[in-house]
């Protein structure tokens, strides 16, 4: 029995590996190192795997149409928006902090408005993770979060992704408002 759906956010391919936008699947790879599972299943236009009562799922449609792997892998365990937990970049968010929200909009992430548009509810539960933000106002985001990151936001990110791997994890145990309240604005303290 499948009780959570867990998203992680990003884009297939190596050439993404090192970029902001996959900090959803860097999450996804930490959680299956700690259930020694490996996520390689191939569904919902996904590649997956099951871990005890947890799906994790890593959609392979680009970041800008995550939704449609969400809803199908939803649908087919019968899950309500409720169950799902989506782990994703936000550029709003200094490196390596941590925000937890139980619903919302979709704050310009495109990952998250194809989601919402598919789901057709707000009412899933979010692990962001930040990533920061163009140091210039006139560079694109959309070519900052999926350029290289330098080494130095990579250090920041890399220890980031087990405490986000924690959120997730207190989600399952303890649900979202502990969760929240133990990780909200984390950022290594």
């Amino acid at each position: 029995m499948t009780d959570f759906l867990i998203t992680g956010l990003g884009n297939p391919g190596g050439r993404y590996d090192n970029t902001r936008h996959n900090a959803g699947f860097w999450v996804l790879d930490e959680l299956a190192r700690r259930r020694g599972v490996k996520i390689r299943k191939i569904k919902f236009h996904a590649v997956y795997a099951a871990a005890g009562n947890i799906l994790l799922l890593k959609p392979q449609t680009f970041m800008n149409l995550s939704g449609r792997a969400v809803r199908d892998a939803a649908a087919f365990y019968k899950l309500p928006p409720g169950r799902i937990i989506v782990v994703h970049d936000e550029a709003a968010l200094p490196p390596g902090r941590l925000r937890l929200r139980a619903s919302g909009s979709d704050g310009g992430h495109n990952g998250l408005k194809d989601i919402l548009y598919h789901l057709q509810s707000d009412r899933f539960l979010r692990v962001k993770i930040g990533v920061g933000g163009p140091p210039d106002p006139e560079t694109d985001l959309a070519g900052w979060v999926l350029a290289q990151i330098s080494e130095g936001d990579r250090k920041i990110l890399d220890e980031a992704v087990p405490r986000a791997a924690d959120a997730v994890e207190c989600i399952l145990r303890e649900g979202i408002e502990a969760a929240m309240n133990r990780f909200n604005g984390a950022a290594g303290e």
